[in-house]
């Protein structure tokens, strides 16, 4: 499903869950995460329904190394020639999207949340035990060095590496899993950072909250859910009050 203008010039892909997003440059395409294995369709029809081809999209920057967001990456580089970008703390992690540990032993988690068994299940059918991680990628530390030129802001705690992208232009954020609208892990609706069965560490993904505040924009685009329009301080005081913290 391709929901248009979600911010200005911000397209979002969903596909079992979760979000990629589509953010026109120019006569260019950027892409922003890639989805699960079975979003490959959908990404070629939504770049043609746009009305661009694949030689304009210009990159795929991913706000952090989960299989969730890398399952497109590697096809898209090989068949597209896309170069691919990510935060040096999430490289490894990218190239082996399986390879981390959450704070929370993931399958006791789900068994005792089975709000999730329903999202969980999309994902896995939608390939998310088969994602081919990607290790020729380019470092993304600063906006000189990336496509679009988004102000990137570093989220740790769902990953080691996780980022935000700002696109102050377009009042808005693309919060990957720093913040989201979904959790696949417990089914929990409105803005929440995602369960521990899949975060590194809480405490320091609460704590990057603040981070997404200081952008102070009205657009919170998140990796799973739908997009939130209230201001990045509602999501902000929100995902904090789900948390459990003041």
């Amino acid at each position: 499903m391709l929901f248009r203008d979600v911010a200005e010039g911000i397209h979002r892909l969903e596909i079992a869950h979760t979000n990629t997003y589509l953010v026109e440059t120019g006569d260019q395409l950027l892409v922003v995460d890639a989805g699960l294995p079975a979003a490959w369709p959908h990404l070629q029809l939504a770049v043609r329904d746009l009305g661009y081809s694949h030689s304009q999209v210009e990159g795929l920057l991913l706000t952090h190394g989960h299989f969730d967001h890398v399952g497109t990456a590697a096809r898209m580089h090989r068949e597209w020639g896309t170069p691919v970008y990510v935060h040096p703390g999430d490289r490894d992690l990218a190239a082996h999207p399986y390879s981390y540990r959450p704070q929370t032993n993931r399958f006791g988690f789900v068994a005792l949340h089975p709000g999730g068994l329903a999202p969980l299940g999309r994902m896995l059918l939608a390939g998310a035990l088969t994602v081919d991680g990607i290790a020729d990628t380019l470092p993304m530390e600063s906006r000189a060095d990336v496509p679009g030129n988004p102000w990137i802001i570093e989220t740790p705690g769902h990953t080691d590496g996780h980022v935000a992208l700002h696109f102050a232009d377009r009042d808005a954020v693309i919060a990957g899993d720093a913040l989201v609208t979904l959790d696949p892990y417990t089914g929990g609706i409105g803005p929440r950072i995602v369960a521990p069965a899949a975060t590194a560490d809480v405490a320091t993904a609460v704590a990057s909250l603040d981070r997404l505040v200081d952008t102070e924009v009205k657009h919170v685009l998140p990796g799973h859910g739908p997009g939130w329009s209230l201001g990045v301080r509602a999501a902000v005081a929100q995902a904090r009050r789900a948390a459990g913290v003041a």
